[in-house]
């Protein structure tokens, strides 16, 4: 998993946190950009947009798990990034 996100990480690939506003607030990955998971349908347009691979994470993996599955099945280069920590211990402080 670790060798995966480096590699999309050096992709140049957006961090995409589902979690809910208070759980952002939280805490989060600095850069990384904040859609709650029910409302990504919503913006899916603007996700491929960005035109970047995406690495999707939430608290435990679930909801990160369900965006990856949404986003791989509109055409978008993501993977699963499991918990926002997993991802964060990787980007450059």
């Amino acid at each position: 998993m670790g060798e995966e996100i480096k590699e999309y990480l050096e992709k140049g690939a957006v961090i995409l946190d589902v979690r809910t506003k208070a759980e952002w607030d939280e805490g989060h990955t600095a850069g990384a950009k904040h859609v709650v998971l029910t409302v990504i349908p919503l913006e899916i347009e603007k996700i491929k947009a960005w035109n970047k691979p995406v690495i999707a994470v939430c608290r435990s993996g679930a909801r990160s798990g369900q965006a990856t599955q949404f986003l791989t099945n509109n055409g978008v280069d993501v993977i699963n990034g499991g918990p926002w920590q997993n991802v964060d211990q990787y980007v450059s402080k």
